[in-house]
């Protein structure tokens, strides 16, 4: 097993030093150029829209609202990455890592802007809902069913199976720090109760997803500000601390700016997955009268967990003193700090935390892959085994190593980001028009801008909903 491990790690090093940073900085930096920086410019409509959606309903049970799709995937991107991620990248990396964090959120928020935007114009009508994601716009939009079938297999590898080998694998972690529960009764409790709820449906993750996201991320931000609060005096310092840290003379001599970028990037895209292809999936299925609207909202799903939660848990970390020598890593350092923080409650806190934030990503990340199954097939036998097989991963995770656990899932979301990153590049002329007629709709005094195909004579016939 170490072996496999070693191996894993080195193939997962050369993928995301010689590919995938570069892809993921030119593709933010391309996108960010070609809709004038919409990130920035249209953050106050980001926040109307949410609200909004929060209020309104379409009238149609069948369909999800748009809050609803911004809850689910903002319970896969709010997680693992925003507490033991964090802790991760700051241990390899150094502090520097978390301004690499700040980077790819930043200019990567607005390829989520693109993907989402995308996810919708080519959703399908589903039994229960509207379905779509990168699977579909590759087959739709690109004329290329292949890789539509490629890179479903690569999300149903990547969530599903990869990513929660990560969830459970800190979750059973984060409890034997606390309460020293054993790792196999961790993991079977996790297991059963992660069966239960995934053959329930998209309906039943949205709902579970609207009620514990919003509770855990509230709960676990405001810890965070009494903490920031009792040491105002040292914000000063510690933000010091991260720029020189990413840019320092010592560090570029001694390679750490490369590290600290890479760690930096790769926590980043775990945690808030911009450009993955993972959060289209969910955008797809929301009901709105403008494919932009949703767009705009996953935007801000991006803000959301890198801006805000993840620099908690930096915050937290550094300002804690912990030692991160790599003796104590993942979660359990996040439990470190905070027991220096706030007493030995705070082990506890963030194990209770963690099994809200990982447990909602279990169930965000079996949605997607379930999404891209039944692009492949709707075979019910099939659909049945793939849940008793995210089940079965669960109880890896929980009994695997954390290097392995993390190496498998750096790979699988390498390889998933290259294949969304070429179809976005090659479909976003279709995003950018999208933008501006957004744009000018609401310059004409158009609070509500409505979209339909008519609009978009050239791909009429590829567009279903509209």
């Amino acid at each position: 097993m170490e072996t496999i491990t070693q191996w894993l790690t080195s193939l997962n090093d050369m993928l995301w030093t010689y590919v995938i940073i570069g892809m993921l900085l030119g593709c933010a930096g391309w996108f960010t150029f070609k809709t004038r920086f919409v990130q920035f410019r249209m953050l106050k409509e980001m926040i109307r829209l949410l609200g909004d959606s929060t209020n309104k309903s379409s009238g149609k049970e069948e369909h999800i609202s748009s809050f609803q799709a911004f809850m689910v995937s903002l319970a896969s991107r709010v997680g693992t990455g925003n507490l033991a991620g964090v802790a991760t990248a700051i241990t390899i990396g150094g502090p520097g890592a978390v301004f690499w964090m700040w980077v790819i959120a930043l200019f990567g928020s607005c390829s989520a802007f693109i993907e989402s935007t995308l996810a919708q114009l080519y959703k399908v009508k589903g039994k229960s809902s509207y379905i779509g994601g990168p699977a579909y716009y590759m087959k739709k939009g690109l004329k290329q069913p292949w890789m539509g079938v490629l890179f479903a297999v690569l999300i149903i590898f990547t969530f599903a199976f990869s990513f929660n080998t990560v969830q459970s694998n800190t979750i059973c972690a984060a409890f034997e720090q606390a309460f020293q529960v054993d790792n196999v009764t961790m993991g079977i409790i996790l297991t059963v109760f992660t069966l239960m709820i995934i053959f329930g449906g998209i309906q039943r993750i949205a709902k579970v997803s609207s009620i514990i996201v919003p509770v855990m991320a509230l709960g676990y931000i405001l810890l965070a500000f009494v903490i920031v609060g009792m040491n105002i005096t040292h914000i000063p310092a510690i933000f010091k601390l991260i720029i020189n840290s990413a840019f320092g003379w010592e560090q570029a001599f001694g390679g750490g700016i490369g590290v600290a970028l890479m760690q930096g990037i790769k926590r980043g895209l775990f945690s808030n997955e911009a450009g993955m292809g993972s959060a289209p999936n969910v955008a797809a299925t929301a009901d709105v009268t403008h494919p932009v609207k949703q767009g705009l909202i996953q935007t801000l799903g991006v803000f959301s967990d890198t801006l805000v939660i993840c620099t908690c848990t930096a915050f937290i970390i550094l300002f804690s003193g912990v030692s991160l020598n790599g003796e104590t890593n993942g979660v359990q350092l996040t439990q470190m700090a905070l027991d220096n923080e706030i007493g030995s409650g705070g082990s506890i806190y963030v194990a209770i935390a963690i099994l809200f934030f990982a447990f909602s990503s279990i169930i965000g990340n079996y949605y997607y892959g379930e999404a891209n199954l039944r692009y492949i097939t709707k075979n019910k036998i099939i659909m049945a085994v793939f849940r008793l097989l995210t089940g079965a991963m669960v109880m890896f995770g929980a009994l695997a190593s954390l290097d392995l656990v993390w190496s498998l899932a750096d790979i699988c979301m390498g390889l998933m980001t290259i294949c969304n990153l070429i179809a976005i590049v090659l479909l976003g002329k279709y995003a950018f028009r999208l933008l501006e007629d957004y744009r000018e709709q609401k310059r004409n005094g158009i609070k509500d801008p409505v979209f339909t195909k008519d609009k978009m004579k050239d791909i009429e016939q590829d567009i279903e909903c509209w």
